[in-house]
């Protein structure tokens, strides 16, 4: 079973972006700038968008909220490789 979100990234050719994948239906991809994920974003639909508005926006908050806590983990390994 794949996870409900994935991190994705191009870094050779669009190094200050960053993706999430929604693998769950409707499926698609958030792209937006690395440092600020809440601003300028684009989806991407790989299933028909949705009509329900508020879908889409539960939707694009628990991407942003999956994103923040990975960030944070990462945050975390680092500190811990670092003593």
């Amino acid at each position: 079973m794949l996870p409900r979100f994935l991190l994705a990234d191009n870094s050779l050719e669009t190094p200050e972006t960053i993706f999430v994948v929604h693998t769950e239906i409707p499926r698609f991809i958030i792209e937006a700038d690395i440092d600020d994920f809440e601003s300028n974003q684009e989806i991407h639909w790989i299933d028909d968008e949705p009509d329900d508005e508020n879908l889409i926006a539960q939707l694009v908050e628990e991407a942003e909220e999956f994103l923040e806590k990975e960030f944070e983990n990462e945050e975390f390994l680092d500190s811990d490789e670092e003593e």
